[in-house]
């Protein structure tokens, strides 16, 4: 399953195992970075079995609800960062949400989710995030990756 979203729209796919995840996930976000734009949302896996979600962008929160829905596996979430806002950013302060259990991805790529379906319900195999690798950086490659990470301020 291919996720919609524009080129210049951040995704992170990823696992969670409690109904409280969507409230300490915004709040995780918004600390992290004040004035982020995103959207989120999450597929409960009993009970209701609801779409939860939350966001501060009607323009992110559509898509995570559309994404979780077509994936339909429980338990699991996405978030679409608006353009300007990347994962590296708030991957920290995600990791320290503790009902989070792991991700699948983070990225600005075209992504496609593998889904297994059985009789209980729906999981998510892994993903297929961007394209496969078309050489291997020689010397020139190298240089422009270690200056590209100073110009953008990653790298001292």
């Amino acid at each position: 399953m291919a996720v919609a979203k524009p080129d210049d729209v951040n995704v992170v796919l990823g696992q969670s195992h409690f109904i409280k995840t969507v409230e300490d996930v915004h709040e995780a976000l918004v600390t992290a970075v004040p004035g982020i734009k995103f959207g989120f949302a999450f597929c409960e896996s009993s009970g209701k079995r609801l779409i939860r979600w939350t966001g501060t962008d009607p323009a992110m929160i559509e898509p995570a609800k559309r994404t979780a829905l077509a994936i339909g596996a429980g338990h699991t979430f996405a978030l679409f960062l608006a353009p300007g806002f990347y994962p590296i950013n708030v991957l920290p302060a995600l990791r320290a949400v503790v009902e989070i259990v792991g991700f699948y991805c983070a990225t600005a790529n075209a992504v496609q989710v593998v889904v297994a379906e059985t009789e209980l319900g729906r999981g998510i195999l892994g993903v297929i995030d961007g394209g496969t690798p078309l050489g291997v950086e020689g010397g020139e490659d190298i240089a422009w990756r270690k200056e590209f990470l100073r110009k953008i301020g990653y790298k001292a």
